[in-house]
């Protein structure tokens, strides 16, 4: 594949309202569903592992993967035509409790690719630096654990498990200090990137923060991009569509 001819459209930036400011500064984001940002550039991105079935999936083919354009793009330094990088806003709980905010913190998604059968993929990265959402981390990822979510990923979906897809393991040449055993005594870890894929990565955070903040507009807006984007084959209107989506939307494996 040349480096010009992956076709992004990006769905969601479009339908979606967006945060004003771009860029990383650590902030509150009212209002919208996305803040636009780059991935952070690295001092030596080097391929160390891809996936085949998601290469081909997606229209890349082997020379394309093994060129130093695909480790420059998927280790967060260059950018295919089409691409428009973004970090998730969404909320959740954590250890019991509701944390308002949190946002993808080291993850950022360069764009919805439209795959040569017609579907669309968004591809996101892990580990590319900071976001908006970081709240006072360094947005990285270690060797270690990238490695983990790369093997399992693709084991679990060939082991028949609904998941995201892993394209490729991208080593940095950073490293990023990590406490691995909580212990007291973090030490430098060699970093990396993983360029996750998905349909989707909306979640049901992506929705209860809207709900939690009475930003109602908002969050009928998010509800009917994600029917008219991940869930085309339902029809009707008002609260009979509404409720064909919940119901489905709860057992849905990504597609």
């Amino acid at each position: 594949m040349d480096t010009d001819s992956p076709r992004f459209d990006n769905r969601l930036l479009q339908t979606l309202p967006g945060d004003p400011e771009s860029g990383p500064r650590r902030r509150e984001v009212l209002g919208a569903a996305w803040s636009p940002v780059m991935p952070t550039p690295v001092t030596a991105p080097t391929l160390l592992a891809w996936s085949p079935d998601v290469a081909a999936m997606l229209g890349f083919d082997t020379a394309e993967v093994e060129s130093e354009s695909f480790a420059q793009v998927f280790g967060g330094n260059a950018l295919y035509a089409g691409m428009q990088p973004w970090a998730a806003n969404y909320g959740g709980h954590q250890f019991g409790h509701w944390a308002g905010q949190l946002g993808d913190g080291r993850a950022i998604s360069l764009g919805e690719l439209v795959a040569p059968d017609g579907r669309h993929w968004e591809l996101q990265l892990k580990g590319a630096g900071p976001t908006p959402y970081s709240r006072g981390a360094d947005g990285r990822a270690v060797l270690r654990s990238s490695i983990r979510e790369f093997l399992c990923s693709e084991a679990m979906h060939h082991l028949g498990v609904p998941t995201t897809r892993a394209l490729s393991l991208v080593g940095t040449g950073d490293d990023v200090v990590r406490d691995m055993f909580y212990d007291g005594h973090p030490r430098a870890e060699p970093g990396a990137i993983v360029c996750r894929v998905s349909p989707s990565f909306l979640r049901f955070g992506s929705f209860e923060l809207p709900a939690s903040r009475g930003e109602t507009a908002l969050l009928q807006h998010l509800v009917d991009a994600c029917i008219a984007r991940d869930f085309p084959e339902l029809h009707g209107q008002g609260e009979a569509l509404y409720g064909d989506w919940f119901a489905r939307s709860r057992c849905a494996p990504p597609r």
